[in-house]
């Protein structure tokens, strides 16, 4: 009964932020003829103002989200947010700017980040595929210690996909209160405007928690299958 109980409770933890993220985006996506550019002039505005011109700005691909590609060098935008005026526009733009700040000054977990990114794509595919290897591998040569070390291997393997989420939690916190927040503070919000886009800022910011915790929850999950 009470592993039933913490199950909802990180059920709960994990879900939640999620349905009062996409309800925070959506009270503040209506369009404001007060801004006087959409999300996406902003974004080039900002770049240019900090002399960060070798950072693009353009849409992004289908099924993809707001983000900033290091390897491009490119702040891109789903469509709502590149062409729309709205507090929610203007704020996730100055949010992903964040980023190239971030990149440009060279911040310690933003460099961390894109290295374990690089490690993880490599490693997260390798325990996935020795996780459907190791049964096959037991069954053929009945030896259950080495499936038990090939296992170990694959769970290792995940966990770098997890340590990778949990240093994306400081490099988003960063990016909107350390980068975003100062630059509309400076003039580009209206002072009444402030509260909601640090509530906007914090929302985005709980998504990331959410996929750590479900990250954790995953990877804990293996290492009970291992002690059993």
């Amino acid at each position: 009964m009470q592993f039933v109980i913490l199950f909802i409770v990180l059920i709960l933890l994990i879900l939640g932020p999620q349905w009062w993220v996409r309800s925070v985006l959506a009270r503040h996506s209506r369009e404001d003829g007060r801004f006087p550019g959409t999300g996406g002039e902003l974004a080039s505005h900002l770049l240019g103002r900090l002399s960060l011109d070798q950072v693009g700005v353009e849409a992004a691909a289908a099924g993809q989200g707001d983000h900033y590609d290091p390897v491009t060098r490119c702040v891109r935008l789903t469509p709502d947010k590149l062409d729309g005026r709205t507090l929610t526009a203007v704020v996730t733009a100055a949010h992903e700017v964040g980023h190239a700040i971030q990149h440009a000054l060279g911040y310690g977990p933003f460099r961390w980040r894109m290295r374990l990114v690089k490690i993880a794509l490599v490693t997260e595919r390798l325990g996935s595929f020795l996780l459907f290897a190791v049964p096959v591998l037991t069954l053929i040569t009945k030896a259950p210690a080495a499936g038990a070390l090939m296992l170990l291997a694959a769970v290792a393997t995940l966990g770098v996909g997890l340590l990778v989420q949990l240093v994306t939690l400081p490099v988003e916190w960063d990016a909107s209160f350390g980068r975003a927040m100062p630059l509309l503070e400076s003039g580009y919000l209206d002072k009444a405007q402030l509260p909601a886009a640090r509530t906007i800022l914090r929302a985005c910011s709980l998504t990331y928690l959410a996929a750590s915790l479900a990250g954790l929850l995953n990877f804990w999950r293996w290492m009970r299958f291992l002690r059993h």
